[in-house]
């Protein structure tokens, strides 16, 4: 072989073996979000936030109207807890997807390519964050069809969407976690549905800390959940400014609460990962 063939079969082989990294998380987030809107998973993610909000609001309006609650309305006080659960329902999903890809080896195959190993993980990761920007939209209007109005200016509506988005963001990292985890779809999903049912109930998402026995306030408020609602509601507000102000003692736990989740998510993905490549 010559000096020139040499030369150009290298070259050759190099290209081949150079991965396009953007282009293939393009394809691989492609090949997540079309399914779904062809099988009517977008329509679930819709239709969640709406199930959600009658189950809350219909049996408990009244009965939170009596027990005094100082806010303009219990849709007002409520939403929170309903963009929570749309961002848990989505996080199931994405436990569930991860758990698939992990148990019908897509991930050796993946593995097998030129390809950097958290491409697959930044894949679902996207289509996970579209399903959970269609559930937020939903979860918003829904509310406001039962009194939700957004009080505070500009400035606090877009927190309030970007930090409903940053909750969703940390429980879809933490589930894809999980589920590559696990390995098993059913075992994942059955262990995600309890903790958000739970910590949804025994917090101040659906009535306030001291409508709970006392031996359980302390742990109602300030369990991740709680946390999460009060600086919701706080960036919401409400017309007899009973919401809470926007200020760092109120912001910081529910920004520690994501921060810590996001870490410990991502460091067990990359160990994951590159310990399989």
């Amino acid at each position: 072989m010559t000096a020139v063939e040499t030369t150009t079969s290298a070259w050759l082989t190099s290209v081949r073996a150079t991965p396009a990294t953007l282009a293939q998380w393009w394809v691989l987030t492609t090949r997540l979000i079309v399914p779904s809107v062809k099988t009517g998973e977008i329509i679930t993610a819709i239709l969640a936030p709406a199930t959600f909000t009658a189950s809350f609001y219909i049996p408990l309006n009244r009965v939170m109207s009596f027990a005094g609650l100082n806010f303009s309305s219990y849709g007002q006080f409520m939403t929170p807890i309903v963009i929570l659960q749309a961002a848990a329902f989505t996080a199931v999903s994405a436990a569930f997807r991860a758990a698939t890809d992990a148990v019908s080896g897509l991930d050796k195959r993946f593995d097998a390519m030129p390809m950097h190993p958290l491409v697959p993980v930044a894949a679902r990761m996207s289509s996970n964050i579209f399903r959970l920007a269609i559930g937020l939209v939903s979860a918003v209007v829904c509310t406001h069809i039962i009194g939700f109005r957004f009080d505070g200016g500009a400035a606090h509506t877009l927190g309030f969407l970007a930090l409903g988005l940053l909750i969703g963001t940390a429980f879809c990292l933490g589930a894809d976690a999980i589920g590559t985890f696990t390995r098993s779809p059913e075992a994942t999903t059955q262990m995600l549905v309890l903790p958000p049912l739970i910590l949804g109930m025994l917090s101040t998402g659906l009535a306030p800390a001291q409508q709970f026995p006392h031996w359980v306030q302390f742990f109602v408020r300030n369990q991740p959940v709680s946390q999460f609602a009060y600086g919701l509601r706080a960036l919401g507000g409400d017309t007899r400014g009973r919401a809470g102000d926007v200020n760092w003692a109120l912001m910081g736990p529910p920004l520690g609460w994501i921060a810590a989740i996001i870490v410990v998510s991502f460091f067990f993905i990359v160990r994951q990962n590159t310990k399989r490549s």
